[in-house]
C-alpha cells in the first residue's frame, strides 16, 4: 500500500514555484487553534487559500467515537484516518493542571507483547508524521473550544499542551523517520520542548544505535519498556526480546549517558506490574542489580489494566512491598497514576476493534 503525501509534499507539488516562506506560513498556521479553515489565513494570497481549502484537508484525521472519563480528567478519542483505518489518543489532565497527549504511530503493532491489547491487532500499517502531529492538534482543537465556552469548567480554564508521549498504539522505533519528522513539527510550531515529550520503546536496538548517531534526532526523553530484568521472563512475555537484549541494552546506555553528559539526562524504564510473572521479590532483586549497572535510571511502576488477558495486577501488597524493595535500595522509582481505566485509555488498553458493516 503506498504511503499516504504528507501534507508538505502535496503543497509543493500544487506549487513548486512558490518561495519557502509560503510553505512555513502554510505549516504554521495549522497550529493556531483560532483558525479552522486555509480561508482563515489571512497571510496567505486568497486564489492560494481557495486551493488549499479545495484539496488538502485541515486535518488529515476525523473523530470516530469521543469519551470522557468518570473523573473527567481523561479523553480517548478513536481517529479514523484518510483511508479508513482506525488508532486512537488520548488525553490526560497532567499534575501541574495542564495536558498530557497520549499518541498512536502506528496501527497496530507487530511487537506482539503478550500484556497489551495492541499488540492484539497484529500490525497493519505506519502512519505518517502529520497523522500523528494532528493528533495533538486534534486535541488542542477540542481544548480550546471548551475553554472559550461560557463559564469553562476548573479543568478547562488551562488549554496548554505541556507534554506528548509516544505511548499509544504501535512502536515508535519502528517508524523512525515518521516519528523523527512528528517530533520536529511539534518541536518547531508549538512551545513544547524537547524534554516535555516522550518516546516509548520496547527496545528495538538497531534504532536505538540510529538515535545515537543521527545527528536530527530530537533530544527527546526515551522510556524503554523494560518490564523484567530476567531474561527469561522478559522473552516469555514479549517476543521481541532475546538472550543478550539486557547486556546489549545496559552497553547501548552506555553510549547513550556518553553522549547526553547532562546531570539531568536519565533513561525511564517502564515496567508493568503482573502478579506472579514479575513482581516476585527476586524479579525486584534483578532489576535493581540491572538499574545500579544502568546507572541514571528511573522505574516506572505500571498497574495492569488490560483484562483481555491471562495475567492479572499485582495485589497491592505485593506493589507496594515490590516498590519499597526498590526505593530501600537507592532505585529512583514511581508509580503511574491509573487514568481512563475506565474508558479504555489506560496503559495497554488501546485496540481498535474491527468496524462491523
Amino acid at each position: 500500500m503506498m504511503k499516504p503525501l504528507s501534507r508538505e509534499e502535496q503543497f509543493k507539488v500544487r506549487y513548486p514555484d512558490a518561495p519557502a516562506f509560503r510553505l512555513r506560513q502554510f505549516e504554521a498556521a495549522l497550529f493556531d487553534t483560532s483558525k479552522k479553515s486555509f480561508a482563515a489565513v489571512s497571510n496567505l494570497p486568497l486564489p492560494m487559500r481557495e486551493s488549499l481549502d479545495a484539496h488538502i484537508p485541515w486535518l488529515s484525521i476525523a473523530s470516530a467515537h469521543l469519551f470522557e472519563s468518570v473523573k473527567k480528567d481523561t479523553y480517548k478519542s478513536i481517529i479514523e484516518l484518510g483511508d479508513g483505518k482506525r488508532v486512537e489518543t488520548v488525553l490526560m489532565r497532567n499534575a501541574r493542571g495542564q495536558w498530557t497527549v497520549c499518541v498512536s504511530s502506528q496501527v497496530g503493532c507487530a511487537m506482539a507483547c503478550t500484556f497489551c491489547a495492541t499488540g492484539k491487532m497484529g500490525f497493519i500499517r505506519n502512519l505518517i508524521a502529520d497523522e500523528i502531529v494532528d493528533q495533538v492538534r486534534f486535541w488542542r482543537i477540542f481544548l480550546a473550544e471548551r475553554s472559550r465556552l461560557p463559564n469553562p469548567s476548573e479543568a478547562f480554564q488551562s488549554e496548554r499542551i505541556s507534554n506528548v508521549v509516544f505511548m499509544g498504539m504501535g512502536e515508535p522505533l519502528a517508524n523512525y523517520d515518521q516519528v523523527k519528522g512528528a517530533v520536529k513539527q511539534l518541536l518547531t510550531y508549538t512551545d513544547i520542548g524537547p524534554t516535555h515529550i516522550t518516546v516509548s520503546t520496547v527496545g528495538l536496538l538497531p534504532m536505538l544505535r540510529k538515535i545515537l548517531k543521527d545527528p536530527e534526532w530530537p533530544a527527546v526523553r526515551l522510556a524503554v519498556s523494560l518490564h523484567s530484568a530476567d531474561s527469561d521472563t522478559r522473552k516469555m512475555m514479549m517476543p521481541s526480546s532475546f538472550d543478550g537484549f539486557l547486556e546489549q541494552l545496559i552497553s547501548w546506555a552506555e553510549a547513550y549517558f556518553e553522549k547526553h553528559e547532562s546531570r539531568r539526562r536519565h533513561l525511564t524504564f517502564e515496567y508493568v506490574m503482573l502478579s506472579k510473572i514479575n513482581d516476585t521479590e527476586a524479579h525486584a532483586e534483578a532489576l535493581i542489580r540491572f538499574a545500579r549497572r544502568v546507572g541514571k535510571v528511573r522505574i516506572n511502576l505500571i498497574p495492569y489494566n488490560f483484562t483481555g488477558s491471562v495475567y492479572r495486577d499485582s495485589l497491592p501488597a505485593d506493589f507496594a512491598r515490590f516498590q519499597k524493595q526498590l526505593a530501600d535500595a537507592g532505585i529512583t522509582v514511581t508509580r503511574r497514576r491509573t487514568m481512563g481505566d475506565d474508558i479504555a485509555a489506560a496503559c495497554g488498553q488501546l485496540i481498535v476493534e474491527k468496524k462491523t458493516e
